[in-house]
């Protein structure tokens, strides 16, 4: 997705806009840190010599968001590695060696030197890939199941437990 595409549909009346540009065709993992910078916030868009609009927190925040597709049947892997150890075919052959498909990989540095690789895996229960890459030599630092899932395991071990009560 590119800065044109995160442009603000909303303008401020008595705007002058910010005074940092960006090119409409720059990526929106590069505009990113350059909003962060900006003193207001916000970046003016120019594609083809022409203002194009402002990009802001919430303009580029939706934009992000629509380039992750909502997904009820995954988990979130957490690892840690070495960066010299980081290698994204390995780390997704370790998860499809558990038969899970991988939805997504980001990585982003961790505290001492490490990179902190967050993985989204297609599966209700994350044991099964979470083993496979510890297996591989990777450290799983945290794992977050999905959130449509744990109440449905939940409600059938309740009736579990009420049909053995009820006995």
């Amino acid at each position: 997705m590119l800065a044109r595409d995160a442009v603000s549909l909303i303008r401020k009346s008595g705007d002058t806009g910010p005074s940092q540009v960006v090119d409409g065709g720059m990526h929106l993992l590069e505009v990113l840190p350059r909003l962060l910078e900006a003193p207001e916030r916000r970046l003016t868009v120019t594609d083809s010599g022409h203002d194009a609009g402002t990009i802001d927190q919430t303009s580029l925040l939706e934009a992000l968001g629509r380039q992750i597709s909502p997904r009820h049947d995954c988990c979130v892997i957490e690892i840690l590695c070495a960066p010299q150890d980081y290698s994204a075919s390995l780390i997704a052959r370790a998860v499809e060696d558990a038969d899970v498909h991988l939805v997504d990989m980001l990585t982003n540095p961790a505290d001492a030197g490490m990179l902190r690789v967050t993985l989204r895996v297609r599966c209700e229960d994350a044991g099964a890939p979470v083993a496979s890459l510890e297996r591989y030599g990777f450290r799983v630092e945290n794992v977050f199941g999905s959130a449509e899932a744990f109440p449905s395991v939940a409600l059938e071990r309740l009736l579990a437990l009420q049909t053995l009560i009820n006995v």
